[in-house]
C-alpha cells in the first residue's frame, strides 16, 4: 500500500494517480452517492480543484486508489470562489447549508480545508482501518510540509467512531446535516502538536 499528496508542480511524476483519484471520486460520489456533481471522462471534478489543491491518495500495489482526499488553503482565492466550505457558507453553493459552521469561516495561511475524502465502497472490512491509517498519515506528513496546524473537514457525521483509532486531536466545528441522504458535520483536525 501506498500513499503520496499530488499536487500540479509533482503530478507528471506519477502517471494516472491523479486522474485515477478523480475517477473513484466519481465512483464514490456520483455512481455510489448519486450525488448530481461535475465529470467528464469517468472523473468527478469542481471548482476547486486548482493548483493551490493537493490531493491525497492511497493506492495499492495496481495503482487502484483505495482512499483519497483534497485539501485547499482557506487563502485560496479563484474568481468568486475561495473554498468549499467558506463558500457555502458565503451561500455560493446551492447543495451545502449556508449555517454549516459554528462560527466565520476562517482565511489563514496555517489552516487548510479538507473536502472530497472517500475510501473506496468495496474495500474489506478488515483492510479499512488500515487503509484510513495510510491517508492520515500522508495527511501528516502534507502538514508538516506545507506547515499546516489545523485543518477543517466536511466528514461524515460519524468521524467520532474512527477519529481515536487514528489518533487525531478532532472536534466539532458544526451541526450536523443531512446532504444527498448522508449525515455530515464540519469538524477541526489540530495538527499543531504534530509539525515537529
Amino acid at each position: 500500500m501506498h500513499s503520496t499528496t499530488l499536487w500540479f508542480a509533482n503530478m507528471h511524476n506519477h502517471g494516472d494517480l491523479f486522474a485515477n483519484i478523480l475517477r473513484a471520486g466519481r465512483e464514490s460520489y456520483i455512481v455510489k452517492n448519486n450525488w448530481d456533481l461535475p465529470e467528464t471522462m469517468g472523473m468527478e471534478y469542481d471548482q476547486y480543484d486548482t493548483p493551490v489543491s493537493r490531493w491525497l491518495a492511497v493506492n495499492d500495489h495496481t495503482g487502484r486508489v483505495l482512499a483519497g482526499v483534497r485539501l485547499t488553503p482557506t487563502t485560496a482565492r479563484c474568481g468568486i470562489y475561495s473554498y468549499m466550505i467558506r463558500d457555502a457558507q458565503r451561500g455560493l453553493l446551492d447543495s451545502i447549508p449556508d449555517d454549516l459552521l459554528y462560527g466565520e469561516a476562517p482565511v489563514e495561511a496555517s489552516t487548510w480545508e479538507v473536502t472530497r475524502g472517500f475510501l473506496t465502497h468495496d474495500i474489506p472490512a478488515g483492510l479499512r482501518q488500515r487503509v484510513r491509517a495510510h491517508l492520515v498519515l500522508q495527511m501528516l506528513r502534507t502538514s508538516r510540509e506545507e506547515g499546516i496546524s489545523k485543518m477543517l473537514a466536511l466528514l461524515p457525521s460519524n468521524w467520532g467512531r474512527w477519529a481515536n483509532r487514528c489518533n487525531l486531536d478532532m472536534k466539532a466545528a458544526g451541526r450536523n446535516m443531512n446532504m444527498g441522504g448522508i449525515d455530515y458535520q464540519a469538524v477541526w483536525i489540530d495538527f499543531s502538536t504534530q509539525l515537529h
